[in-house]
């Protein structure tokens, strides 16, 4: 059982400031980290720590080696990822004295990927394994299509939210993972309630609230309750619950028990400052009291 993640990869660079700069200033920054971040890294090292075998595939460019090697670290298949004539993806990150942020993002070598690249990645993939990804890549409809014909479960977090993107892979989907926001906002744009799509499981996070799963299978939504925590950061906790989630079927659980588990590590997640470099693994969870 194998989890192919077809997911960006990005260099998050925080720079702190005593301020936002206002049109045309320029300021010194008093600190400077970077950090291994995008939706697909993150979910794809979560899946990793959750004790998932994780294909990732995805692009960087010849200044992404790192991302590469640091994936590999936290045991993600790295295999797959192509190194293009094109800049690493990667985010900007402006943070003032009060925790206020502007971000620019520049998707780069992410959503150049070719469909030779998916096709050879998921050339071995069988129905026991489980096809992940999100909309900060190209070609999403495609490697669906490519994940429906080889009977993967198809795995679609739909964020950033894009109803366009929903609209193209609808009908390739066996589990669509989604926040409260983004599934008010594809219920509007498709004019349809989320148990009338004819998606199989649809899970909606609501934050410390704890999350949905619809079964269309069984005709029931069922609530589960937030843990309650003391959160320092929610960065990153919504791709560690949707790695963690995927793990859990991908290794056979029950959705009820992939789903607590899932729960728990994006808890413990929010207690920590960071992305990828400080997701949970299952030593983790198993001290966590929460």
């Amino acid at each position: 059982m194998t989890i192919f993640n077809l997911g960006s990869i990005n260099a998050d660079l925080f720079y702190h400031l005593p301020h936002l700069p206002a049109p045309g200033e320029t300021l010194a920054s008093t600190r400077f980290h970077r950090g291994l971040g995008g939706k697909g890294a993150n979910m794809s090292v979560a899946a990793a720590r959750a004790a998932a075998h994780v294909v990732h595939i995805g692009a960087v460019g010849p200044d992404g080696r790192w991302a590469v090697e640091r994936l590999l670290e936290y045991g993600v298949d790295t295999r797959h990822i192509t190194e293009l004539d094109e800049a690493t993806g990667h985010a900007i990150i402006l943070i003032d004295a009060e925790g206020e942020n502007q971000i620019v993002l520049y998707p780069g070598a992410n959503v150049a990927l070719g469909q030779g690249q998916v096709t050879a990645a998921l050339a071995g993939a069988t129905p026991s394994d489980s096809l992940l990804f999100q909309n900060e890549t190209n070609l999403q409809s495609f490697v669906a299509g490519l994940g429906r014909q080889k009977g993967m479960r198809v795995v679609y977090a739909a964020a950033p939210f894009d109803a366009d993107a929903v609209r193209s892979v609808i009908d390739r989907i066996d589990l669509l993972v989604l926040n409260e926001v983004e599934a008010a906002q594809l219920a509007a744009a498709l004019k349809h309630q989320l148990e009338d799509l004819g998606i199989a499981d649809i899970v909606v996070t609501l934050g410390p609230d704890g999350c949905r799963h619809l079964d269309a299978r069984a005709g029931t939504d069922r609530h589960y309750p937030g843990i309650e925590v003391e959160a320092v950061d929610t960065t990153g906790a919504g791709d560690t619950f949707t790695g963690y989630l995927v793990a859990g079927l991908d290794r056979g659980m029950p959705m009820e028990q992939a789903i607590a588990r899932a729960q728990r590590a994006g808890a413990l997640m929010v207690t920590r400052q960071g992305t990828a470099d400080v997701i949970p693994d299952l030593k983790d969870l198993e001290s966590f009291r929460g």
